[in-house]
Parts: structure tokens; C-alpha cells; sequence
């Protein structure tokens, strides 16, 4: 079982260590969404660390580190949907409603941990996060394998039946193979 942790100035070598010299995925360090393309693209590699970074040292929720031990072996992003400038534009990951939900938009599991079940642990733990800072739903946008496994790079948000065995149900369907999947959190919590 992970536990969970937000990413705080006090984590951010474990970010670092578990991202890689790549920052995960060709520089991203998980600022595609949250910046313009051009933007993004001029950024990669380390501008995008240096990126994230100062939004964690400004306090901002980005998202959270799942831990076996003292090891991180996963990552999930989840803040206010208004942070993610990408989501703005993109008809694939259109609310169905004005709702102010949060949003993951990236699970990072590190290689050597993979198909353990901690995709779904991460949904979980970014959730009750996000319950936790008053969100009144998590919002996701998932991946439908049409054809077998995909390839990780291309279900960085994740794949529907994670998010279906983490809570999550379906708000709508774009396409084919992209669902908009919710989390309510229960009254009270």
C-alpha cells in the first residue's frame, strides 16, 4: 500500500529523483497542461523543472507522491481545473458543466513499478487530497485502449479502468477513447 504525500519544497528531491534527468517524459515535469504549447515548448527540460518548482515554492497544489517506504515510486497531478491553461481549449477534456472541480491531468509510476495497481492507489490519494482542500469534484480525463496496451507515454493521464476502481464515474465521452470521468466526494469528508 503507497501512502501519500502532497509535493512540498521538503519532497521535491524525491519529484526530482523519481522524474529522472528526462523530467518523466522529454522535459516535461509535468507542465504540458499548465502552460501554452509554445510556451511549453521553448521551456522543455529544465526551464519546465525550474517551473514546477517555483509553483511548489509558492504553495501552490500541483499534485501528489506515492511512497513504498521512503522510496517514491509514483506521482499523480491534481490542482483546481482554472490552473491547467491547456484545458481551456481543448475540446478532448471539455467539463460538462461550470462546477470549479479539480483535475488530474498526469500519473507517473516509475518503470520498475508498474502494473502493480499503485495507478489507482495515486487517483485515490489525489482525490482525497483535493476533498481535503475543498474541491467539490475531481475531475479526470482517461485513456480507452482501442487495440491493447498502449504505450505509457501515451496514457499519461491514465487508462478508464483505474479510475473506474478508484471511485470515478463517467461524465462524458468524447471520443472513442477518451472518457471525462468524476469524483463526488461524500458529505462531510
Amino acid at each position: 500500500m503507497l501512502s501519500i504525500r502532497p509535493l512540498t519544497t521538503e519532497r521535491w528531491r524525491d519529484f526530482e529523483s523519481l522524474f529522472g534527468d528526462r523530467g518523466a517524459c522529454g522535459g516535461c515535469w509535468c507542465m504540458w497542461f499548465r502552460l501554452p504549447r509554445a510556451t511549453y515548448e521553448a521551456r522543455k527540460g529544465e526551464p519546465n523543472r525550474r517551473g514546477m518548482r517555483e509553483l511548489v515554492e509558492a504553495g501552490q497544489p500541483v499534485g501528489v507522491l506515492g511512497y513504498l517506504d521512503a522510496t517514491p515510486v509514483g506521482w499523480c497531478s491534481v490542482a483546481p481545473r482554472d490552473q491547467y491553461q491547456r484545458l481551456r481549449t481543448t475540446r478532448m477534456m471539455r467539463s460538462p458543466d461550470a462546477l470549479p472541480v479539480w483535475a488530474i491531468l498526469c500519473l507517473f509510476v516509475g518503470r520498475q513499478w508498474r502494473n502493480r495497481g499503485y495507478a489507482t492507489q495515486l487517483i485515490r490519494g489525489a482525490a482525497a487530497y483535493a476533498a481535503q482542500h475543498g474541491a467539490p469534484a475531481v475531475e479526470a480525463y482517461p485513456v480507452v485502449p482501442l487495440r491493447g496496451a498502449i504505450p505509457p507515454v501515451f496514457a499519461s493521464q491514465g487508462l478508464l479502468a483505474s479510475y473506474l476502481a478508484a471511485g470515478f464515474r463517467e461524465v462524458g465521452r468524447p471520443s472513442e477513447s477518451r472518457v471525462v470521468v468524476r469524483w463526488y466526494p461524500e458529505p462531510g469528508s
